[in-house]
């Protein structure tokens, strides 16, 4: 296999990623493939980007690929994939048949924490806290270079987590999970990720709109969408508190749409201390560096991260 270049593959629910990258991290190429939303057509659009790659190098690359849910050490059978045509799969086994290659394969969310762990936001520092806030809200820990998996392989992975130390509004908002084995009132997912933010908001004012809209609001000095992000924010450092308890890293990277919300990394830092059982908090929270590209990065990263 060659050691010059390395594949990282982003398996979407609607699109297929890849990149060539070489040893030093540099992107050669990138290619993006849309797809039928089956799974023999997601196999065959893999295997034609692997194609494109290894022909454009000359060479037969290692390949990793970052997927939406998990893949069971015991079955090899992929589960909580929202690109449900893989659950109950044996997708990498397949996806090596099809190869004709060992393939590296992890959660979505601990690619995007190794990513920038190795060369992003968080290369600085010994462990690594990467937190996704999107259309779902989900996380990883990286110790030294490393994703820490835990034996269930969802360490870092709180989403599902119930929201602590919640108010009687929140009790009152009736938020209940929708995601199947979760089912749960007070579910974190509901409160934080870019979905249940816009829900709770739109439920309050009686409003259609969606998360970029609310956030321009913010920007323009609307009252009701500087109250919400003021509750969010809040909410977010109990969340976040709760885990510097348990794990307490050097640096918390965020990721996904509502990290590039600015406001978030001035204000949750402040309210840290409120929650955080410490004489002082000293955890940093920082912005990623490779924005959508840390998934496919990190893939890529999965046949070396043992080396740093």
């Amino acid at each position: 296999m060659n050691e010059k270049f390395k594949i990282g593959i982003d398996y979407g629910g609607t699109k297929i990623e890849g990149i060539l990258m070489d040893q030093t991290g540099k992107e050669v190429l990138r290619k993006r493939s849309t797809y039928d939303k089956n799974y023999q057509s997601g196999l065959d659009t893999v295997r034609s980007l692997v194609e494109e790659f290894d022909q454009y190098s000359g060479s037969k690359n290692t390949v990793g690929i970052c997927i939406p849910g998990f893949s069971s050490r015991e079955t090899g059978l992929v589960n909580n994939a929202n690109c449900v045509w893989i659950n109950d799969q044996p997708f990498q086994m397949d996806l090596e048949n099809t190869l004709n290659r060992e393939v590296r394969m992890m959660n979505d969310a601990n690619c995007f924490a190794l990513s920038e762990a190795i060369d992003g936001s968080g290369a600085n520092f010994q462990s690594v806290w990467g937190i996704i806030i999107g259309s779902g809200f989900g996380g990883s820990f990286v110790y030294n270079k490393e994703v820490v998996e835990g034996v269930n392989q969802v360490a870092g992975d709180w989403g599902h987590q119930p929201l602590p130390y919640p108010t009687k509004e929140e009790y009152d908002l009736n938020v209940q999970c929708q995601v199947g084995n979760c089912q749960r009132p007070l579910c974190a997912e509901q409160f934080i990720s870019g979905i249940g933010f816009t829900k709770i908001f739109n439920q309050k004012y009686g409003t259609d709109l969606r998360t970029r809209e609310i956030v321009a609001l913010e920007a323009n000095g609307d009252e009701r969408a500087k109250k919400e992000f003021e509750l969010y924010e809040d909410r977010f450092a109990r969340l976040i508190a709760v885990m510097i308890g348990i794990v307490d890293p050097d640096v918390i990277i965020l990721g996904g749409g509502m990290s590039n919300v600015g406001r978030l990394y001035d204000n949750i830092p402040k309210l840290l201390p409120k929650y955080t059982f410490s004489d002082k908090v000293r955890n940093k929270v920082l912005r990623n560096t490779h924005g959508d590209s840390s998934g496919v990065r990190g893939a890529a990263w999965l046949w070396d991260s043992d080396k740093f």
